[in-house]
């Protein structure tokens, strides 16, 4: 059996995301250090019934700004656990949440010195 390695995206810039939310579909984008550039965080779904989500963070550049963010495009509604975290995420359909990572003591990356509200912003709707 031959395992390969996912290739590791480079940055993306300004109307470089497609997001596919309306009805009850719903996205996040899960602001993070630049300390996590390049690894995956997974969603996990608290309905059972809904599979496990995971993205990989990436530079992304817009608005005259540098972020680092994992942006999760298509996400029935709900709530959503963040790996690493103890960060609950509500995903409303037709909105893009925007969430600052606040990774558990102990996490693999160091954490982000901001606000660690897990309150989401919507930053766009349909």
């Amino acid at each position: 059996m031959t395992v390969s390695a996912e290739p590791r995206l480079g940055p993306s810039g300004d109307g470089t995301v497609i997001l596919d939310i309306g009805g009850e579909t719903g996205a996040v984008m899960l602001v993070t250090s630049s300390a996590w550039d390049g690894r995956e965080i997974e969603l996990e779904p608290l309905d059972l019934d809904v599979a496990p989500v995971h993205s990989a963070v990436r530079e992304r550049y817009g608005s005259g700004e540098t972020t680092f963010a994992a942006v999760y495009p298509q996400l029935r509604t709900g709530r959503y656990l963040v790996e690493g975290s103890q960060q609950v995420v509500s995903v409303t359909g037709g909105r893009v949440s925007e969430v600052v990572f606040a990774p558990r003591h102990g996490a693999t990356a160091p954490r982000r010195e901001h606000d660690d509200a897990t309150e989401p912003r919507h930053v766009g709707s349909t």
